[in-house]
């Protein structure tokens, strides 16, 4: 009983600490993290167990992020990821090792390797929390996820490595390597077999349900099943998870993915929240067995100072110098540009340490019998966690606002959407067109019908902010009305005890889908309208649109013979080049060429333009 107490009085903390960031509008970590460590000197002692997070919660954080995380853009950023987590890791690991081992007397050069393991890896959970909601871009995030995907792999082996030279075992620099290169092959191989069972299993399966209990069981599979052989758990866990994340629409039914998706969702937020509670709730135990070593508080707060701002430097000086002397990463893609300074530096400054840090100090055994010196050692994995976290993660929205880091433009996402269901209406369209049916009843036309008006709704999105309320809100509006008139005759019906109650839920479940659709359309489109107004573009405004921008060829494809997939003309000169998505993109390279920063769309009854600079539409 006391132990489900316990439960429910942290799920009942962790839930109103979300609430009160919200209202405060700060991120729900630093609450958590305070909170926690005000709960650590009011309540009784809350241990958190090494095995605790290393089986409870580091598989399930894995696969939800692995799961969410695009394959394509983790294979698209490779190279920085692997920079990252592997060689920032080893980088930091080493330069604490000498920091702690010159501070702390009587440490060890393999224990003093093996803290600054601990300390190394930088976790993405909360880096990622706080980049979504100040907007940080796309490719940033995507490589803090990555990184944090496969650094706990490599601290977690350099820990192990360093306790076991602390023992007596000897061992090689060949021989890390080698320990390296097995733990990750072998979790590469047990990953890809437990993706191989579970599609497997899921071709069999069609009950959604059945579907969900099975994803649940996987990442603890997975792990389990690599640890089982001495190989790295986590790497199992994030090969399966991108695996089965990338394939999903092949492997599950549609309900399957909606059910998916919205469970490991939910797992991840919970338990994220979660453990930034249980770090704070650490602090007063952690803390008291510290002062009770043969360190002084004041050598031991020297420490811990020096230990946090040894694993800030050295993140930042690694980032640049990869950034620039090795790196060097050409265009981006995205945006037709290299990356700026800017979104290097707010790179190196998301690092956050998180759970596992904590929890792989636990790992470390004392330094000598009835010498509770490894407090010191912990209370040195708790400083620089609950350190990055406060100081870092409270100055990254600052920081990226002052360095006017680029957020994703909503009206660019806009634009991606409604080319994207354009080319995917005229696949349908063509699909119908194959078919042999009886269409006596106008079935053809109803089935256009509503591909033209999903695809209407899409690029009605990128006009410009109204004053009156425009068509496609009208629409939402009314059918939200009519969905809530609908929703209160099903419940009359279902009180009366008239209709079966699977009907009713079925019927309630319709409109429920129907009504979630109306609720994510406009919050694409509340986005797009705050960020029109959040930020408004000199160069569109200074630019006047054109009546009819309409082309039909772009200048350079032509003698090229290549096709395109969209056409815009510059405002400026009138060239007509292709979009970004098509083979050329020659009307961004007409920008870098020229500078002339606007184009106009250039297809038959379009009018949006956009802003090659400042990458905003209106």
């Amino acid at each position: 009983m006391s132990v489900a107490m316990l439960l429910i009085a942290i799920a009942t903390a962790v839930l109103a600490c979300m609430i009160l960031a919200e209202r405060l509008d700060v991120p729900a970590p630093f609450v958590l993290i305070v909170v926690g460590v005000a709960g650590s000197y009011a309540l009784p002692p809350i241990h958190l167990s090494a095995h605790v997070v290393l089986l409870g919660l580091l598989p399930p954080l894995l696969y939800a992020a692995a799961f969410q995380t695009s394959l394509v853009d983790f294979a698209a950023n490779k190279r920085p990821i692997l920079f990252l987590s592997v060689g920032l890791v080893a980088f930091t690991a080493a330069g604490v090792a000498v920091v702690t081992h010159a501070l702390v007397a009587g440490l060890s050069w393999p224990l003093a390797f093996a803290i600054g393991a601990v300390v190394a890896p930088p976790d993405a959970i909360a880096a990622t929390a706080v980049g979504r909601r100040i907007g940080l871009p796309r490719r940033i995030t995507t490589i803090l996820e990555g990184e944090s995907l496969l650094n706990d792999a490599t601290a977690l082996v350099l820990v192990r490595t360093a306790l076991g030279v602390a023992a007596g075992e000897a061992v090689s620099a060949w021989r890390v390597g080698l320990d390296f290169v097995l733990a990750a092959g072998g979790g590469a191989v047990v990953g890809f077999l437990a993706f191989v069972i579970v599609s497997r299993i899921r071709r069999l399966v069609r009950d959604y349900v059945t579907d969900a209990a099975v994803s649940l069981i996987i990442p603890f599979a997975a792990y389990l099943g690599a640890e089982q052989i001495h190989a790295s758990g986590v790497i199992a866990v994030v090969v399966v998870g991108l695996l089965l994340g990338h394939l999903a629409p092949r492997l599950q039914t549609a309900q399957a993915r909606i059910a998916d998706r919205l469970n490991w969702r939910t797992i991840a937020h919970v338990l994220e929240n979660v453990v930034f509670l249980l770090i704070g709730l650490q602090a007063r135990t952690i803390l008291d067995e510290a002062h009770s070593s043969k360190m002084s508080d004041s050598a031991i707060a020297i420490v811990c100072l020096a230990t946090l701002a040894t694993v800030i430097i050295l993140r930042l000086i690694w980032v640049v110098v990869v950034r620039y002397a090795i790196s060097r990463p050409g265009i981006d893609p995205s945006t037709g540009r290299k990356p700026p300074w800017t979104s290097t530096f707010v790179l190196a400054w998301a690092g956050m340490r998180g759970v596992v840090t904590l929890a792989a100090a636990f790992l470390l055994p004392p330094i000598e019998d009835g010498d509770p010196l490894r407090a010191v050692l912990v209370t040195i994995a708790f400083a620089v966690v609950a350190g990055t976290l406060l100081l870092q993660g409270a100055t990254l929205p600052w920081v990226a606002r002052r360095l006017k880091v680029p957020a994703p433009d909503p009206a660019a996402d806009a634009l991606a959407r409604a080319r994207l269901l354009q080319r995917a209406a005229d696949a349908g369209e063509a699909a119908l067109d194959a078919e042999e049916f009886d269409d006596r009843y106008g079935v053809r036309a109803e089935l256009l019908d509503g591909l033209e008006a999903r695809t209407r709704a899409a690029w009605a999105r990128l006009g410009a902010p109204q004053e009156t309320e425009s068509p496609p809100e009208t629409m939402s509006r009314l059918r939200r009305s009519m969905i809530h008139a609908e929703r209160r005759q099903v419940l009359d019906v279902r009180r009366s005890g008239r209709v079966p109650a699977p009907v009713v839920a079925d019927v309630l479940a319709m409109l429920d889908v129907e009504e979630a659709a109306l609720d994510t359309s406009d919050r694409a489109r509340a986005r797009m309208v705050q960020g029109a107004t959040r930020a408004s573009c000199v160069d569109l405004e200074r630019v006047a649109p054109l009546p009819d921008a309409s082309a039909d060829a772009c200048d350079e494809c032509g003698p090229l013979g290549h096709t395109w997939v969209a056409l815009r003309r510059c405002l400026t000169c009138g060239h007509v080049g292709c979009s970004d998505s098509s083979v050329g993109a020659h009307a961004a390279a007409h920008f870098r060429a020229t500078g002339h920063v606007v184009a106009q769309s250039a297809e038959a009854g379009e009018h949006w333009r956009w802003c090659y600079l400042h990458r905003m539409s209106d």
